[in-house]
């Protein structure tokens, strides 16, 4: 059994942290997403993989090389235009004996649904096997309709009321070889791409078996930013107490937390777990570490800041008297002393986040600013619930930030001074 993950696109939805780094690459816990489903396949027997790539793929093939180091045989294929699933998984025609598991690189499996899929698989007579799962609303998913667990029809993103059910897909299958010529007669969808949900289409209506497996285990599509401070929220709960590091005295340290080689914990930090930092990092003093905090390396938390359930990427400081809270901050940034980071609407409703034009509802009452690469931030600036800030931009001292920043961008507030002599002539 061989496997085919799809890793070749930008991931729009979650600019500004994918203008530098692919989604898949984006890390969580400790590692990138895309490694965690080369680990479950690897633990699940299934070794040899073939990544199809594309945006910043030097970053990807840098990271995993030929994937020795993971236990792993990695290959690779550029898909050379961005035309949809189908057309990527055909990248994978000469990789492929017979069977072999295809799935995205921006969701995070386990080893056990992996083995639960292999099994279901090799105990019926199908073409096709398609993982799915049931969701709240599944409008923003390919919805699936099946009976006795063959899959009958599949509907891109309907409305709530035209949904056929609350199943959707979540990008695992097992295939034959027989996609390939299914694949192979998949024309442009109206989105102009070749969608493999089509080709799974022409399988049925031409007899094909395509079953159905629903699965319950923890699934996350990472699509949007808020999603990635989700599954960094889950993932840490699976860490336990490891250091590595330097924990001076008088630091108080309440649940697990992975305190990497040459980090250390100042005196007077209180950390409530799970945290994850990572190598050559410097906390506190006097600092407060609330739960499900992430640290990439070298990251430099100053005197008396407050962090909580946060995703700080690598080379970044928080300098002191800072609060940042739900958020995810990019890397090589700069939060200068007194900078506020709000995750709470006054009005406690559920904050709003602009993706591609859109406002759009994330469903969490709580959730700070989402900051690209190489942001700097002035003493006292402060952001409300919601913001992004594109790469590389500046924002002033006092600046109050309402509205998404977009890169490269200085923003200054302007202030007219009255100056009165202090004595009278």
């Amino acid at each position: 059994m061989k496997a085919i993950i799809l890793t070749a696109g930008e991931g729009t939805r979650m600019r500004p942290l994918t203008l530098t780094k692919p989604k898949t690459m984006l890390p969580v816990a400790g590692k990138p997403i895309i490694q965690y489903n080369i680990e479950a396949l690897r633990d699940s027997g299934v070794t040899d993989i073939l990544l199809i790539v594309n945006y910043k793929e030097t970053m990807v093939k840098d990271y995993f090389k030929d994937g020795k180091d993971f236990g792993v045989k990695i290959s690779y294929k550029t898909q050379k235009e961005l035309v949809g699933t189908a057309n990527a998984i055909e990248y994978g025609k000469d990789f492929v004996d017979d069977t072999f598991i295809v799935l995205n690189g921006d969701i995070i499996l386990d080893s056990d649904l992996i083995k639960s899929i292999l099994n279901e698989y090799l105990s019926y007579n199908v073409d096709t096997l398609m993982v799915l799962k049931e969701v709240n609303n599944p409008s923003h998913f390919g919805v699936v309709e099946i009976e006795s667990n063959l899959v009958k029809n599949i509907v891109e993103k309907p409305s709530l009321k035209e949904a056929p059910s609350n199943l959707v897909n979540t990008g695992v299958y097992i295939f034959n070889r027989s996609i390939f010529d299914k694949i192979g007669k998949t024309t442009l969808s109206e989105r102009g791409e070749y969608e493999i949900t089509d080709s799974l289409l022409m399988q049925i209506k031409e007899g094909q078996v395509v079953r159905g497996f629903k699965t319950d285990k923890e699934w996350i599509d990472v699509g949007r930013p808020w999603e990635l401070i989700e599954i960094n929220e889950l993932l840490l709960k699976e860490i336990k107490t490891t250091i590595k590091g330097k924990v001076e005295n008088g630091a108080y340290i309440h649940g697990e937390i992975f305190l990497d080689e040459g980090s250390v914990i100042r005196s007077g930090v209180y950390i409530q777990g799970s945290v994850y930092i990572g190598k050559n990092c410097d906390i506190g003093p006097n600092s407060f570490i609330r739960g499900n905090s992430y640290f990439g390396d070298n990251v430099r938390v100053g005197n008396a800041v407050e962090i909580k359930n946060s995703i700080i990427l690598e080379n970044t400081n928080v300098n002191h008297l800072s609060y940042v809270g739900d958020s995810v901050i990019g890397s090589n940034c700069n939060i200068a002393a007194g900078t506020n980071v709000a995750n709470l609407r006054f009005d406690n409703e559920n904050v709003e986040v602009k993706i591609k034009d859109e406002k759009i509802d994330s469903g969490r009452r709580k959730l700070g600013a989402i900051i690209g690469d190489g942001v700097k931030t002035g003493i006292n600036s402060s952001f409300s619930p919601g913001v992004k800030v594109g790469i590389n931009s500046s924002i002033g001292p006092g600046v109050l930030i309402h509205k998404d920043v977009d890169s490269n961008k200085i923003v200054l507030v302007e202030q007219k001074h009255k100056i009165l002599s202090k004595y009278k002539d």
